[in-house]
């Protein structure tokens, strides 16, 4: 079962708060009990709960689909106290427990910290998101660089201002747990259905139901080139645009041509030739973002440069029948992942609120399946675009970032991370 709360209820000012008000509900304890007993009743009785958030552009629209969940498993005959859990979760929680959030904060803090390094590709195809769309800034709000600096803040105001951080989670008990503004979605067999839906029923009987408003959010604009330092010796570079603002309608053949130079052409150059641990290429057919990434690479500068040549490998590509049945197989096999009912379960819920719906996940497999080398081709004329108007971010070593404005290679404004 997965509860969810609209986050476009929420002032701007709160949605860094997000992920850490989504723990503080299931690790700071309730009115009844101490985050310990808590959790020891949540382990004793469920599958367990978890926060999740979700950012994502809906089909055909410039709106943004922004929630937080709380998601739970459990047998059917102990949904009561599943739902008896997460009720005294959202009415009574103790948000006002110090240490406990210091010690969150803290954490929230060195996990980020210490996962730039494994995950700086993730890190900088944020960024580059960001740019794009609502849902891509929200993203980097509440896991992006911009998350981490507003961490760091946190942790001083937890000691300098309790106070002020306290009534900033309260605020945000009040706006969330509200029915008008929240969404239930239950997985289960089509004979359990009977049994749950009257207790789930009762379960929102008792969360409050007041008047909800949408609130008004300005997204910050970043710099297009970007170079953020950290102490290391090797770098993420990334490129991207979005290829729906430069006329492109989509085409299940994007999936198989994002794969395919995945799998060939960014492994050869970039990882085999260039040194890198890894290099993707990724595309968001819901938004139209299409970035490239490198993974641990030694260079910075002669990353960008391939990345452009892209489209003058795609221009003069020449496959096999065998090669283009291998990747238009891949990206099926992307599309269609094997899932547990849970996953099933979510993953519905979160294409009902994104818009994505069968009629055209079926015709994105039908494109899919119907790709042909002409379509790798024309792509080309697609990604002259990112080529010639792509924003560019890195993260890496200080060293390679200031050689690159040094030499006027790159016009890199350079942020310090760490």
């Amino acid at each position: 079962m997965d509860v969810g709360f609209n986050l476009h209820t929420l002032p701007q000012k709160y949605l860094p708060y997000v992920p850490l008000f989504g723990r503080a509900l299931l690790q700071m304890g309730t009115g009844k009990e101490d985050f310990v007993k808590l959790s020891q009743r949540i382990s004793r009785k469920t599958g367990g709960i978890h926060p999740a958030s979700f950012t994502s552009v809906i089909k055909n629209s410039n709106k943004t689909a922004a929630w937080l969940f709380l998601c739970g498993k459990v047998m059917q005959n102990q949904l009561g106290e599943l739902l008896s859990i997460i009720e005294d979760i959202l009415l009574s929680s103790r948000l006002d427990n110090r240490e406990r959030f210091r010690q969150m904060v803290l954490e929230e803090k060195a996990r980020y910290e210490q996962g730039l390094v494994p995950g700086g590709h993730q890190i900088v195809n944020t960024r580059l998101r960001s740019h794009f769309s609502e849902a891509g800034w929200l993203g980097e709000q509440m896991n992006g660089i911009s998350y981490l600096f507003f961490l760091r803040r946190l942790a001083r105001d937890v000691d300098k201002d309790w106070s002020a951080v306290h009534a900033v989670l309260e605020k945000m008990s009040q706006i969330l747990v509200n029915r008008k503004s929240m969404i239930v979605n239950v997985t289960i067999d089509s004979h359990g259905w009977s049994y749950v839906e009257p207790r789930v029923r009762g379960f929102l009987g008792a969360l409050p139901e007041v008047s909800a408003n949408t609130a008004e959010w300005l997204p910050q604009r970043f710099d297009d080139f970007e170079g953020m330092t950290i102490p290391a010796q090797i770098n993420y570079v990334g490129k991207g645009g979005n290829l729906y603002e430069m006329g492109y309608k989509f085409h299940g053949s994007a999936n198989v041509i994002s794969k395919y130079l995945r799998t060939t052409w960014l492994w050869e150059r970039v990882r085999v030739q260039g040194g890198a641990y890894g290099a993707f290429c990724l595309f968001n057919s819901l938004s139209g973002v299409l970035t490239f990434l490198s993974y641990r690479d030694p260079n910075l500068v002669k990353t960008v440069e391939i990345f452009d040549k892209t489209t003058e490998f795609l221009r003069n590509i020449d496959l096999s029948r065998e090669e283009l049945t291998k990747s238009i197989i891949g990206a099926i096999g992307d599309i269609d992942t094997y899932m547990l009912p849970d996953a099933k379960g979510y993953i519905s819920l979160l294409q009902y609120l994104n818009g994505n719906n069968d009629e055209d996940r079926q015709q994105m497999r039908d494109e899919v399946l119907s790709t042909t080398v002409d379509d790798f081709r024309n792509f080309a004329d697609v990604l002259e675009g990112v080529k010639e108007n792509g924003l560019v971010k890195a993260l890496g070593s200080k060293g390679a970032i200031e050689e690159a404005v040094r030499n006027h290679q790159l016009p890199l404004k350079i942020i310090e991370v760490m």
